[in-house]
């Protein structure tokens, strides 16, 4: 069987670009079980609760719900369980420096697979306040109305 190309998505964390202001994303492996690799694929998981860790120099992934494999037996996984992160140790290091700084947080973004490899994007973020939030829709619709408009003019409509 041929080996598997391309990027699938499984989850995408969209709540997480409303709430928090994205600083810098990071490509991770995952270690996983074969029931939880049964599960991605079959395309089950939810990252809204989902949060990252560095203990002793290793990144876990916390929160994360990948649901029990249905045909799994006894040897299903646990679906909230830590799972951990695979980065080089100058990754781990830099994002240590980037949450010492207060107010940062590790939030994942997407979970997919990678050229057959379950891969997560965790980002460095810090919380936006509710002001925050209603002043980036606000850009947000801004940017689209000046698109729409500069579309219709080009178009010969206005």
């Amino acid at each position: 069987m041929p080996r598997e190309t391309g990027r699938k998505l499984i989850a995408q964390n969209r709540k997480a670009r409303h709430d928090y202001s994205i600083d810098s994303t990071v490509e991770a492996g995952l270690v996983l079980t074969g029931t939880e690799v049964k599960s991605l694929r079959a395309g089950r998981a939810t990252l809204t609760d989902g949060y990252a860790t560095i203990d002793d120099g290793e990144v876990w992934l916390r929160g994360v719900h990948i649901p029990e494999y249905s045909m799994g037996t006894w040897t299903n996984h646990e679906p909230r369980r830590a799972r951990k992160l695979l980065l080089r140790a100058e990754e781990i290091r830099k994002l240590m420096h980037r949450t010492q700084v207060k107010g940062f947080t590790l939030i994942p973004l997407s979970l997919y697979f990678k050229d057959g490899y379950a891969k997560v994007e965790i980002a460095v973020a810090a919380g936006r306040k509710s002001h925050d939030k209603r002043q980036a829709i606000a850009e947000r619709e801004s940017k689209r109305e000046t698109a729409k408009a500069l579309g219709r003019t080009a178009k010969g409509m206005d």
